[in-house]
């Protein structure tokens, strides 16, 4: 992060005393797991985008803004975690005036972006769950993506301001003159931005998750699953039907879409969870620092502070591949680790809704129809081989869904 401006801002014909290098342990640890946090991060945010871009499946109104949030914790373990190894190993500023200007400008895009995207897919998890008729038109492919590029630009204007409250200062101390990059203004001057930054993406997104969270949990996990509206007055069929002497219960596609629903729905939550917990470290020096007359700016903390900002931005791949099949399977496939040659495991292809009555499917855009359709690998005793006859996979298929689309990721 940008170095703080309450020594910057002593004048130039006035030395600051004996400047002391950082500890050799210090430089040590704070480049070891830095360079280690940030450059598995950045492999991981890439591979994000990569299987998101290039597997067809995988292109979900919710994935839209996991690539965007990819992109964010790109841009700041880039602007943030690089600059940070330089500091530790030369002690000053090295990115010269454009760097510091442009370095600072993306650090805080970065960050804000992120919070926007955790944001946009909270609510349109909520609107897929707890509104599945109203998701139908508001949770599409087109508008992820357009809600995704006003996000950005929103974000990119609201930061032009970190353009001009940043600068170059020279550090004059008694055995030596230094380059920082800092603010223009005292800290009592920039403070209440960073307050507006604390409550616009820090606080709010986390109240506005923790309310719709709490409303997702109710309907997944709570209450019964909603039925279809043209069922509303009947109950659910359930069949089974017997092919090549396997069991198949129409039943089972829904209850596996039910799990699958529940599953993304706590990887998102833990996403944000470790969003508002990583955070926390550094928002709250801030704030304490806020009513302070010296600021506490102990080496050691601030570097807990700058490391829990860069494993939430690093983080987020992992929490994908250990709680999303989709991801896991993309991710093998992407760095070549599964068995190339082996024969692809049957599948069943289930058409999803958002219990909306399926007679409006014909007037759908396809854009619209490509968010109603899921590929489920259900359980092996479940599975409906692809060979199967057309009169008994339309029995399957004619079964209504009690489900929508939410297990997209």
């Amino acid at each position: 992060m940008t170095a703080d401006n309450d020594t910057s801002s002593a004048q130039h014909n006035h030395t600051l005393g004996v400047w002391r290098d950082y500890a050799l342990g210090y430089k040590a640890v704070s480049v070891f797991l830095v360079s280690l946090i940030c450059g598995l991060g950045m492999v991981g945010n890439i591979m994000v985008i990569l299987v998101v871009l290039t597997t067809k499946h995988m292109r979900t109104p919710t994935n839209c803004y996991l690539v965007s949030l990819a992109a964010a914790d790109l841009m700041v373990l880039t602007a943030a975690g690089l600059p940070n190894i330089t500091d530790a190993l030369h002690g000053q500023w090295v990115y010269g005036y454009a760097g510091c200007l442009g370095i600072t400008y993306l650090q805080y895009l970065g960050i804000n972006a992120s919070s926007c995207s955790i944001t946009a897919f909270t609510v349109e998890r909520y609107i897929a769950i707890c509104h599945p008729i109203k998701a139908q038109f508001l949770c599409t492919l087109s508008r992820a993506k357009k809600i995704i590029m006003l996000v950005w630009a929103l974000t990119s204007i609201y930061c032009i301001m970190w353009l001009f409250l940043s600068a170059t200062q020279t550090l004059v101390y008694d055995n030596v003159v230094l380059i920082s990059c800092a603010y223009k203004v005292s800290r009592s001057q920039y403070l209440p931005i960073y307050f507006i930054d604390f409550a616009v993406f820090y606080v709010l997104p986390l109240m506005l998750a923790t309310v719709l969270y709490g409303l997702i949990a109710r309907i997944l996990f709570l209450n019964p699953l909603p039925a279809d509206p043209k069922d509303s007055t009947s109950k659910w069929r359930r069949g089974t039907c017997k092919v090549e002497g396997r069991m198949i219960s129409a039943s089972s596609s829904s209850s596996t879409t039910a799990a699958s629903r529940r599953q993304v729905t706590k990887m998102l939550a833990v996403v944000v969870i470790l969003f508002a917990l990583l955070w926390m470290p550094y928002r709250t020096l801030v704030v304490v620092n806020s009513f302070l007359d010296k600021a506490y700016l102990d080496n050691w903390f601030l570097l807990f502070c700058r490391l829990c900002i860069y494993l939430n931005s690093a983080i987020n791949p992992v929490i994908y591949n250990v709680m999303s099949q989709k991801f896991r399977s993309a991710f093998k496939k992407l760095c070549h680790c599964g068995a190339q040659h082996l024969e692809k495991p049957t599948s069943c292809s289930v058409a999803l809704t958002y219990s909306v009555i399926k007679d409006m499917s014909n007037a759908e855009s396809p854009d619209h129809f490509t968010t109603e359709m899921e590929e489920l690998n259900t359980p092996s005793d479940h599975v409906v081989p692809t060979g199967m006859p057309t009169t008994a996979r339309k029995m399957l298929l004619e079964e209504p869904s009690l489900l929508g689309k939410g297990a997209q990721t």
